[in-house]
């Protein structure tokens, strides 16, 4: 009897187990978009100054070095994080000196390697207040791709920024402009690097594209202004002034087409107003498109 009081409870251990594996594992779902080439390699190189490019062939990370330790912005996929760490080695700086990590906006694949690289680094994660319940709740209120579980690992922000703030660290002083419509809280970065010749304004785009399920007529549920938060966006971006054009994804900015693994340093490859203007020209195109509809 009591072999088969023992085999019992071992059984009922096994689905007791099961139970919470399962419900583990269903607490995430499968990103609705993915692309092959957002987990491709690609080596790391210095755009311009203190400006590195530590991110994945399309998925665009940045690192800001100066003194007083790092800035990170975004993170990529979950599993490009190993990836991540290796680029800012091979640049010869430590993980361990980011201090900072920011987000142009809070979709996983910008975002869901921020909580292990917290965990390696200590970093303190700060993001847009209209972002920061998506980037806590693992993407689940998201307002297109929400509502149906997690994408990425939920993490806490260690602070909340406003429109327009200003994150210091060291020498550089960063400036968040509002540009929403993709989600509430996306914001671009505006800041000056210097090198040995000048001083460049540059600017890391958050790109407004707008995605196939933004009901940009009715509104979204949880984003009723979506419209009009786009319609200021793309006055906001007209009218941004910089030298150096940068965005979220690779493929924005053309990265390819300006730079090859082991091409002598360049900035003024990535000085290129022109592309910008009239890739917001193709977005707010689509945009009318999307009204109409």
């Amino acid at each position: 009897m009591r072999a088969v009081k023992l085999s019992a409870l071992t059984v009922l251990l096994a689905i007791v187990s099961l139970f919470y594996a399962k419900q583990a594992t269903a607490q995430y779902i499968k990103p609705p978009i993915m692309q092959a080439n957002w987990s491709y390699p690609y080596q790391p190189f210095c755009i311009v100054g203190n400006l590195y490019y530590v991110g994945t062939y399309d998925l665009a990370c940045y690192l800001i070095t100066t003194p007083r330790g790092h800035i990170l912005i975004n993170s990529g996929l979950a599993d490009a994080t190993p990836m991540i760490i290796e680029h800012i080695k091979a640049l010869g700086f430590k993980p361990t000196d980011i201090k900072i990590m920011l987000a142009t906006h809070a979709h996983y694949d910008h975002v869901a390697g921020f909580a292990e690289l917290k965990k390696l680094t200590g970093a303190k994660i700060l993001i847009n207040k209209k972002d920061a319940p998506v980037l806590a709740d693992g993407g689940n209120s998201d307002y297109v791709f929400g509502g149906k579980g997690m994408t990425f690992p939920p993490v806490k922000p260690d602070g909340l920024l406003d429109d327009n703030d200003v994150v210091k660290l060291g020498d550089m002083k960063i400036t968040c402009v509002p540009t929403p419509g993709h989600t509430p809280g996306a914001t671009s970065f505006l800041f000056n690097v210097k090198d040995e010749k000048r001083t460049y304004k540059v600017l890391i785009a958050n790109m407004p594209t707008i995605l196939d399920d933004a009901d940009l007529v009715k509104g979204m549920p949880t984003y009723p202004t979506v419209a009009k938060d786009y319609a200021t966006t793309f006055d906001t971006m007209r009218k941004l002034q910089f030298d150096i054009f940068l965005a979220s994804h690779a493929g924005q900015f053309k990265l390819h087409e300006k730079h090859k693994p082991g091409d002598p340093y360049n900035p003024d490859a990535f000085v290129d107003r022109k592309e910008y203007d009239d890739a917001l020209d193709n977005f707010y195109r689509l945009y009318q498109r999307k009204l109409k509809q």
